[in-house]
């Protein structure tokens, strides 16, 4: 049976009585995903929602004959797959693990009976999806309106999670699939970066950043 601590520690979920989160906790499914592999695709059917446990998932969409464009990236305590929840759609995007993760599954119907039990957290619903709206609105518009050394930028320093050195634990392809650009222009950007001095490579992933205000800068100025 899966820890309830975890659903004690996500806003969805916190708000509910014990008795209750201790009975999801009883119904979810915990996942292993191996790096790399897809926990559902673009128009798959929808039966669940997930809490990544530990790890980090990439929820990604390709347009036809287009680079794939990374939404974003979640980490502990956070859910996805919520949509269809509401509509029963199929799968509006794909969600991927970028490093070997756990997730916990729970059933659509599960939580129907949940919500019309406590209809309090619908508004805790609604405030997670305008943030899936912002977060993909922010997405498409880095795409448009960043070049690739800024969207470079921008994607190591959410990646480091604030520290000053960190080990980047996607591969060049995954990384460049964040940046939404080929692995040769994203080569380039990091090795200017390297260049300039703002940050500095041990070995094949270990990263220092040593002036994060001029990545910051060349970031859009927001990250």
């Amino acid at each position: 049976m899966p820890q309830t601590h975890l659903l004690d520690t996500t806003a969805l979920f916190a708000v509910l009585p014990d008795r209750v989160r201790l009975s999801l906790s009883e119904k979810a499914i915990r996942q292993e995903i191996k790096r790399g592999n897809n926990i559902f695709r673009r128009n798959d059917p929808s039966t669940s929602l997930y809490i990544v446990e530990q790890g980090r998932i990439a929820i990604a969409t390709t347009p036809s004959g287009g680079r794939e464009t990374v939404l974003a990236v979640l980490e502990s305590g956070e859910l996805f797959g919520e949509l269809p929840l509401f509509d029963d759609a199929p799968r509006s995007a794909d969600a991927r693990a970028l490093v070997d993760s756990h997730v916990l599954e729970f059933d659509y119907e599960t939580l129907r009976d949940v919500f019309n039990q406590h209809p309090q957290i619908l508004w805790l619903v609604v405030k997670l999806i305008v943030e899936r709206l912002r977060s993909t609105d922010e997405a498409l518009s880095d795409a448009m309106f960043l070049d690739v050394p800024a969207r470079t930028a921008k994607r190591l320093l959410e990646l480091s999670n604030h520290q000053t050195t960190f080990i980047l634990t996607t591969t060049q392809e995954e990384l460049s699939s964040l940046v939404g650009a080929s692995r040769e222009r994203v080569n380039k950007a990091i090795a200017l970066f390297l260049k300039l001095g703002w940050i500095s490579l041990e070995g094949r992933n270990n990263y220092t950043i040593n002036d994060r205000q001029a990545l910051t800068d060349r970031a859009g100025g927001k990250v």
